[in-house]
């Protein structure tokens, strides 16, 4: 899910909007690959991206000029870690490190977007997490079977390893979940995560997207391409591509503090509000925005990128620097 930046660079290497003459460029792309500094057991390890960063762009602004003439106000960056530059898993942590401050001018591609939030500049881009298109659609089942499932969810509710005392982890969401609607019948929810995962968000009628460490989650992803409604459980999340996707109509939103009254919001949904959303759900370009598929597609995850960039244009003259002025 923190693969974005990696496909995005094998995006740009092979269309037709990147150019090899810098003095044509709009825009200028650093792959960094951030991500790719993993734990034993494969998730990123954000705490030397920092230094990387830095490394990156010592490395470009002495070796070539445009870096330095707008001190990267014209760079962008994706940066899809849990609170994207901040670069630290636990929001707490992440406030009190801040945004890296050579990004504070560069545009960043992030999956994190939370309303107010320190580690989401204005102007940031916010996009999907990376889920794999092909496997997804090699577990597609027919349109017409019954979505049997009232609430569907696997994952976590605590995070014992990275947060033994509790509190922390989801701000307590994903544990008020666990606590009130464990033995509901209504609710299909454990910390299992069976092989026929896929099959079963298709066969659910709600699928919970609360936030974990970080507001998203691919569950968003997976709830759309899957037709199954996200219940979206993030105060104040800022969600991608609002242009494409037009969240308030397909989503349901309950506060955290509301948690507890899950099973009431939403049996409380009129049938023909859930076939309203359903439907809006099934169209095929909203899915298609919400993934990075190789090749790329029109209308995918990689244009819908480009068209934020194209909405940033044209540069405002004040981006460029004049000698030895510092913004």
């Amino acid at each position: 899910m923190f693969a974005a930046e990696i496909f995005m660079h094998r995006f740009l290497l092979s269309s037709p909007v990147r150019t090899l003459n810098p003095e044509e460029a709009d825009w200028f792309y650093t792959p960094i690959y951030t991500t790719c500094d993993l734990t034993p057991n494969g998730l990123p390890l954000p705490f030397k991206s920092p230094r990387m960063m830095r490394s990156a762009i010592q490395l470009i602004s002495s070796n070539w000029p445009y870096w330095n003439r707008t001190e990267g106000a014209d760079h962008f960056f994706v940066v899809p870690h849990d609170f994207g530059a901040c670069f630290h898993y636990q929001e707490e942590k992440a406030i009190e490190r801040g945004i890296l401050p050579l990004l504070q001018r560069a545009t960043l591609v992030q999956t994190f977007g939370q309303r107010n939030h320190v580690c989401l500049n204005e102007g940031s881009i916010t996009i999907p997490p990376y889920a794999p298109p092909q496997k997804m659609q090699a577990h597609l089942i027919p349109q017409e079977t019954p979505r049997s499932i009232f609430v569907y969810f696997r994952g976590l509710f605590y995070d014992v390893n990275n947060d033994p005392e509790g509190g922390y982890y989801a701000r307590g969401a994903r544990a008020a979940v666990w606590e009130n609607f464990k033995d509901n019948p209504l609710f299909d929810i454990s910390t299992e995560h069976p092989t026929t995962y896929y099959e079963d968000m298709q066969r659910a009628i709600f699928c919970l997207c609360p936030l974990g460490w970080a507001p998203w989650s691919p569950r968003l992803v997976e709830a759309v391409i899957f037709g199954c409604i996200p219940v979206i459980i993030a105060d104040d999340i800022v969600l991608p591509f609002a242009d494409a996707i037009p969240w308030e109509e397909i989503g349901v939103f309950v506060a955290e503090e509301d948690v507890p009254n899950l099973d009431t919001i939403l049996t409380s949904i009129p049938p023909e509000v859930i076939l309203r959303k359903q439907r809006l759900l099934a169209n095929p370009s909203m899915k298609q925005a919400m993934l990075f598929p190789q090749p790329a597609q029109s209308g995918d995850a990689f244009h819908q990128i480009l068209n934020g960039l194209a909405r940033k244009l044209p540069h405002n003259k004040n981006v460029y620097l004049k000698l030895g002025k510092r913004p």
